[in-house]
């Protein structure tokens, strides 16, 4: 189908055209024509509650006909009656319902006239139905038998079918029915043999007539039930009741069909209607009924039984149902049959119709009229409503044929065509209209079409004409006719253009023409661009529960815009907007939203695009993933003592295929309700062998997985019961423990439930004591460990434990070597001795104790030592003990991390897993000098533009004589380069402090003091200042970092009675400016405590407020400064300028341990200083790591390998040197 757009109207032509109407050709009713009736009434009901009913007759004709009735094939005339309304140019009227209008009941026939002829209308029957009343009687009672049968007759009243009659009784209570009570298909109620609960007063026959909306009902009726007396002993009622029942039993008898019809009967249904066959039959026991078709069996799509088997009913019935159909009855006294001779017949059907058509003037005209049914119908023919007279006739008329030649104009006549059987009587009429006039064009002039590229078009050019006309196409711009496969021009003057181009828009002209004339019509063809469509994503692939968006992209023609459309479907179904009640799926326009995507949204989604001239299509296909289904149908088989096979049937996988399955199991006996893992299967395999142990009642369950996840688990599956025998295994990690010296506890795992294939498990241990006995111990338990008391002190035995239960023993166990009880050993280790490695670090030496005194497996030795005594003061020390430990059996262990210059003490002992032996005796070990920590302090004093005084103080730990200070400084300055170190060798160790000249003046120094021993000098302490400019007083000294919100800043080690310049810098420093500048000027040492009230002083006060108020400003220029780009790093300025040697100061102390440094320890940088004495060596040690045993701090490992600084108390040395001082803020006074 194409659509094309027209600016005054749209019209849809098919690809295919019907060229003409069923009737034959529509005439245009501006040409003179003979009547045709248009529309009509059928049979007609008119009911009593109707105000009133219409009877239509419609026709059209030029001249315009004027109507006729006649009623039971007489004239009636409209104005016979007054509740007769006609209409004006109608046939139609009205009947006024007044109360009384029977006498309108008949069959009626319209004809229509005008000069050219008359049509007929078929025949309408109007029915007026009586108020269906059942008539007044009085019934009298219906005495029956114990055992007889009876009918109940209904006689229900003459009405419109359909009619439904119910029994029922005075309470509007189905009366029960079954196959020995039923109801006919005449209404009357049949008992085939009667019993004493059939004995009732209120028997009512009820008929409902749904048309007329009535429901009648009969007077009741009375059937009573007498019995038989028996006449030997009428005091016996079930004597009596037994003779009674007796008597009366019989063979079947049929009542319907009557007994006068005899043992068959005919009967007629008409083809396709329904077949209704009824079989009622008396006798007792109750008959069964039973229906066969002679020869053939009963259609088993068609045919039903109904009324408890009485009624055989075959509805869309055929020729192929004809035949002998079969009734049988039959009790245990035997049995009865009726036959039913079927036949099937029809009434009239059309095999060939007359049809209406325009003739031109010396034509023929050639009616044909043929019909079948059963009987054969009879054929008559009618002209304008009257029969035909053969006689007087110019034409050829027949049974099934009229012919009629050299047409003239009054040869116009309407024939009607009738076929009649006793079923009823068909009507058919053609128009023969004769004419001869011009072309007429019914097409409107200049009308506009429009298309889409690559789509059909289709130009109308609707023309009457008599004689025929010939119809030619051509573009204005053209005086050839169109041509060519991509034209064709069809009967009814429609020219096609086939797969159209833009080109093909433009003006087009139909001409017409015949012998009386010709005429013409304009058309004008638009091209359009197709609409375009396509659906992002392509088949996307969601997972349930997330959310999808589709988008619809198109494109469209312009001129399109006001009719383009778009919309969505699923599955062919159109989606409405927001089609959830949840609001889940949201359509807008181009958008389609799924949230919260379920199983049931998966689907083929359509974004539909429509306008007036094209429609297209865009697919795309939801793909919804999810977990599988739970599989199903779980069956057990093969079963055998250890394996069973489980099969089962997979679950949905929801589009991610299943990749494993995983079957778990559950067993009642040991652990009800828990389940557990049995085995995977990879693939989609749907069966397994599974692998079970003895004596498990198990039941299975199977859980599928895919890319997704997990499936639920399946539904379980039978239980399962593997048969019991003896153990397959014995227990396993048999050991010994013991707690006390003179016991031995035997342990093992026990066997886990699956492992004991039976019940009545208990274990069996042996035991023998190595090289003593040769005979085994035995001892059965039921848990798994057994004590055995009284042993030997750490002696070997042999140890076996094997499984059993009712069924038997396991396999013979291994034998495993266990011992006794242990105790502490009894003896120290000898000849130790002590060997000084360096001053912080000596080996301890021993002899190990006889294996026969270690009384258990020897775990190893503990090393024991404390300082007594400082040999560089001679102050004795409390003993503060200090231990490592050194696993395994060896005879050495390194000891670090001792203090230099110094006494101690050191003993050893063995130990095992009871505990620690005796302690050796002391040995007394020195350990030599080494170099000294930093000095306490640097200070600087009496500054000026080109000295400076240092002041230091003596180190917290000389660890030895010293022997004087080396003192350093260079130039630093904000970038990487430094100055060249400068050396002051002091030999003098009582010298605190040292001047410094001939410095550069508003210089930067960094300066360097390490104390010395023989050994070497320490870590250097340092210190940062700026000589003041020409004209200045001293040298300035600069603080450590002042925290931007505190008020106030101690500054110390100023000398009595001197003036200061005091200044606050930014951190960053860069040149000679400040925030913040004061003179103060310190008191004499005598009058120092005068102004111990300072802070009462107001002055001091609103000095402090400038402080803070400076320091405010100073914290923003901070921040701006940073944002600006500008960092400040102390451990910048570390690496920037290190301390002297402090790499090589590590390096003395432990030279393979450097690893133990941070990750931040200071790195070389461009001119990084070199070590001041160049003769002081790292002193390294010749000794392996695992020399090192476990301290207390838990230096080392187990094994005694090092792991850490040694950390003993505050008075052993340390292993890593202290850091340099914080540096400090460049100071300019």
């Amino acid at each position: 189908m194409e659509i094309l757009l027209s600016t005054k109207r749209i019209n849809i032509c098919l690809l295919f055209f019907v060229l003409n109407l069923a009737e034959g050709i529509e005439i245009p009713l501006s040409v003179a024509q003979v009547p045709t009736i248009t529309d009509q009434s059928m049979t007609q009901v008119a009911y009593p509650f109707d105000e009133d009913f219409t009877i239509k007759c419609e026709a059209k004709g030029n001249p315009q006909p004027t109507f006729n009735w006649t009623k039971d094939e007489k004239p009636f005339s409209l104005l016979s009656d007054p509740r007769i309304i006609a209409s004006r140019n109608s046939g139609t009227f009205v009947i006024q319902n007044q109360g009384i209008i029977a006498d309108f009941q008949g069959k009626y026939r319209c004809y229509a006239s005008n000069e050219l002829g008359t049509a007929m209308s078929e025949e309408i029957e109007i029915i007026v139905p009586s108020v269906p009343k059942f008539p007044k009687e009085k019934i009298e009672p219906i005495e029956v038998e114990y055992g007889d049968a009876v009918v109940l007759h209904c006689n229900p009243p003459r009405g419109i079918p359909p009619l439904h009659i119910y029994w029922m009784n005075i309470d509007l209570q189905h009366i029960p029915q079954d196959e020995r009570v039923s109801m006919s298909l005449k209404g009357d109620l049949y008992i085939a043999n009667v019993e004493e609960n059939d004995s009732r007063s209120d028997y009512c026959c009820f008929a409902a007539f749904p048309r007329l909306r009535t429901i009648v009902q009969k007077m009741p009726m009375t059937l009573m039930v007498t019995r038989i007396k028996h006449t030997n002993d009428s005091s016996s009622p079930n004597a009596a009741v037994t003779k009674a029942n007796f008597i009366k039993e019989r063979k079947p008898k049929i009542l319907i069909p009557p007994e006068s019809s005899g043992s068959s009967s005919s009967v007629t249904v008409i083809k396709g209607g329904v077949l209704l066959l009824e079989c009622i039959a008396e006798g007792l026991p109750t008959p069964h009924l039973n229906w066969i078709k002679a020869g053939r069996d009963l259609p088993k799509d068609r045919a039903v039984t109904e009324s408890f088997g009485k009624v055989l009913k075959i509805e869309q019935v055929s020729a192929a149902d004809e035949g002998t159909y079969e009734c049988t009855a039959s009790n245990s006294m035997g049995r009865v049959k009726h036959e039913f001779q079927v036949h099937v017949e029809e009434p009239p059907r059309w095999i060939k119709k007359p049809t209406s058509d325009v003739y031109s003037i010396e034509s023929t005209a050639l009616l044909l009229c043929e019909a079948t049914g059963k009987p054969e119908p009879t054929i008559k023919w009618k002209r304008n409503g009257m029969p035909i007279d053969k006689r007087t006739y110019r034409g050829r008329v027949s049974a099934g044929e009229i012919s009629i030649t050299n047409l003239q104009l009054q040869d116009s006549a309407v024939y009607q065509c009738e076929a009649t059987n006793k079923h009823g009587a068909i009507l058919a009429t053609a128009n023969v209209n004769v004419l001869n006039i011009a072309p007429l064009v019914l097409t409107s002039d200049s009308e506009d079409y429009a298309t889409v590229v690559g789509f059909n078009a289709f130009l109308h050019c609707q023309v009457f004409a008599s004689p025929p006309a010939v119809i030619t196409w051509m573009r204005d711009d053209s005086t050839m006719p169109l041509e060519g496969l991509r034209y064709t021009v069809y009967e009814n003057g429609t020219l096609e253009i086939r797969e159209t181009k833009k080109e093909d828009s433009g003006s087009y002209t139909c001409w017409v023409t015949n012998l009386v004339g010709k005429s013409a019509i304009t058309a004008n063809l638009g091209i359009r661009d197709a609409t375009k469509l396509v659906v992002t994503p392509e088949n996307p692939q969601v997972l349930k529960s997330h959310s999808v968006l589709l988008k619809c992209q198109s494109e469209y023609d312009s001129h399109l815009k006001q009719s383009f459309k778009l919309s969505w479907r699923k599955d062919g179904d159109e989606l409405q907007i927001n089609s959830t009640e949840d609001g889940r799926i949201i359509t807008e326009m181009d958008t389609l939203f799924i949230s919260r995507v379920t199983l049931e949204d998966q689907g083929i989604y359509t974004c539909v695009a429509s306008t007036s001239l094209d429609s297209v299509t865009a697919e795309s296909q939801l793909i919804v993933l999810d977990v599988p289904d739970p599989p199903e149908e779980l069956l057990l088989s093969e079963k055998q003592n250890r394996s069973v096979r489980l099969s089962w049937k997979a679950g949905d996988s929801h589009n991610s295929p299943i990749y494993e399955s995983i079957v778990e199991f559950e067993v009642n006996r040991w652990e009800p309700g828990k389940w557990q893992e049995l085995t995977r299967i990879p693939g989609n395999n749907t069966t397994v062998v599974l692998s079970l142990a003895p004596y498990m009642n198990s039941q299975f369950r199977v859980i599928s997985v895919n890319d997704v996840g997990r499936s639920k688990a399946s539904a379980s599956s039978a239980r399962y019961e593997t048969p019991p025998t003896a153990p397959d295994k014995n227990p396993e990690n048999i050991r010994v423990e013991a707690s006390e010296p003179n016991e031995m506890v035997m342990k093992w795992e026990p066997l886990k439930p699956m492992e004991q294939n039976g019940p009545g498990l208990e274990y069996k241990v042996s035991w023998r004591q190595q090289g003593v006995e040769t005979d085994w111990n035995e001892e059965t338990v039921k848990k798994h460990s057994l004590t055995l008391r009284n042993t030997p002190t750490f002696v070997p035995y042999d140890i076996k434990v094997q499984a059993v239960n009712n069924f038997g023993s396991g396999p013979e166990p291994n034998v495993t070597t266990g011992y006794s009880g242990e105790d502490i050993p009894d003896a120290a280790p000898s000849s130790v001795m002590v060997e000084v490695m360096n001053s912080t670090l000596v080996k301890a030496i021993w002899s190990s104790i006889p294996r026969d005194r270690v009384r258990g497996h020897l775990k190893g030795y503990k090393v024991i030592w404390w300082k007594t005594r400082s040999l560089l003061d001679g102050k004795q020390h409390h003993p503060d003990k200090h231990f490592l430990t050194f696993t395994g059996d060896r005879n050495y262990g390194m000891i670090p991390g001792l203090e230099p210059f110094s006494e101690f003490h050191l003993t050893v002992l063995a130990f095992n897993a009871k505990g620690a032996g005796p302690e050796s005796s002391p040995t007394v070990f020195q350990t030599p000098e080494g170099v000294p920590e930093q000095p306490r302090f640097l200070r600087l004093l009496n500054e000026d533009k080109d000295s400076v005084t240092l002041s230091w103080g003596l180190p917290r730990k000389p660890n030895g004589f010293l022997t004087g200070y080396i003192l350093q400084y260079q130039i630093i300055n904000e970038t990487d380069e430094i100055g060249a170190l400068n050396d002051v060798n002091i030999t003098n160790p009582s010298t605190f402090s040292w001047r410094i000249s001939n410095l550069s003046s508003s210089t930067k120094y960094k300066f360097y003091v390490r104390a010395c021993t023989i050994k070497g000098c320490g870590k250097p302490i340092t210190e940062e200042g700026l000589t003041m400019t020409e004209g200045s007083k001293g040298i300035g000294k600069i603080s450590e970092a002042v925290n931007p919100t505190q008020k106030f800043h101690p500054i110390e080690a100023l000398e009595p009675g001197t003036e200061y310049t005091v200044r606050l810098v930014t951190k960053n420093w860069v040149d000679n400016n400040s925030i913040f500048e004061d003179v103060i000027e310190t008191r004499e040492r005598a009058y120092a405590g005068i102004y111990e009230g300072i802070s009462t002083q107001g002055w001091f006060i609103g000095l402090m407020c400038a402080i803070a108020l400076l320091t405010l400003l100073l914290l923003t220029m901070c921040f701006v400064k940073r944002n600006k780009g500008g960092k400040y790093s102390v451990k910048e300025k570390e690496d920037l300028h290190p301390d002297p040697e402090a790499q090589s100061i590590k390096d003395e102390i432990f030279g393979e341990y450097r690893y133990l440094e941070s990750d931040s320890d200071e790195k070389p940088l461009k001119g990084s200083l070199q070590s001041l004495n160049g003769d002081i060596k790292a002193t390294e040690s010749a000794d392996s790591l695992v020399d090192y045993g476990e301290g207390d701090q838990g230096m080392f490992n187990e094994d005694g390998s090092f792991i850490g600084a040694y950390a003993g108390s505050k008075e052993k040395g340390s292993v890593e040197s202290t850091g340099s001082s914080t540096a400090t803020f460049p100071l300019h006074a």
